[in-house]
């Protein structure tokens, strides 16, 4: 709905379309599931399985950038039915049957000049951005996927830095949509278990070290918001 409403901009229309909430709420119950399916798996693929699928790991990266697109227009369509309900509309049945939102057109802007592509690159970066300490982030999570690689890690140890650095990933990535920024703090808990797993599996020198600059590396990195360049009306004061 948010995507749409604002490629509907780009395009110059100003015809006002009927906002069905159900339509938004059906999409969100396909990809969340569905993420959560494809990011479990990914984790319990070397630890169980002990291979790993390339297209798996395909599928999933898209699905969490799906959830990401997804967190968005959950926001959208819960504002779009607090303004509603502010007016005096029945919630219920606006949610089920539609309705159209109130307020002044914003001016449409030209784009006679414009590609199909820059029209396609603008629905896409709209409400989700890459800052650099997410970025750092994913690549930390990489990185720690792959210490049985890197470190030599075994066993237990290998295992939860496989876990850890998929959860950094994951919610590092769904932190990419501007409306859940406040996501990222759930990395520093994660980031935390760093401090504990090379005392109990007894690593050595070099691998304790690196777990435990990295947990303090993240919980810094978890802290800066990054920039916000959407409204999201009332859910702005939980972009913190």
């Amino acid at each position: 709905m948010y995507a749409l409403e604002v490629l509907l901009g780009l395009m110059g229309s100003t015809q006002r379309w009927r906002t069905q909430p159900w339509v938004v709420a059906s999409f969100g119950v396909l990809i969340v599931p569905l993420g959560v399916v494809s990011i479990t798996f990914i984790i319990i693929q070397p630890i169980l399985i002990g291979t790993w699928c390339l297209l798996c790991l395909i599928a999933a990266a898209l699905m969490l950038m799906q959830i990401a697109y997804a967190f968005n227009e959950f926001v959208a369509t819960g504002q779009f039915l607090l303004r509603r309900k502010r007016a005096g509309a029945p919630v219920l049945k606006v949610f089920f049957v539609g309705d159209t939102d109130e307020g002044k057109p914003e001016p449409a802007q030209e784009s006679s000049q414009r590609s199909p592509l820059c029209l396609l690159r603008a629905a896409l970066v709209t409400g989700v951005s890459l800052p650099w300490n997410l970025a750092l982030c994913v690549l930390i999570g990489l990185w720690l996927m792959s210490t049985r690689i890197v470190l030599g890690h075994e066993a237990a140890m290998a295992n939860w830095d496989h876990v850890i650095g998929a959860l950094l990933i994951t919610f590092a990535v769904i932190a990419m949509a501007e409306s859940a920024r406040m996501v990222r703090f759930l990395m520093i808990p994660v980031a935390a278990a760093l401090l504990i797993t090379p005392f109990v599996y007894g690593v050595g020198t070099t691998s304790t070290v690196l777990s435990l600059i990295i947990a303090v590396a993240v919980t810094a990195l978890a802290v800066r918001r990054g920039s916000v360049k959407g409204r999201y009306g009332t859910w702005n004061r939980y972009l913190v």
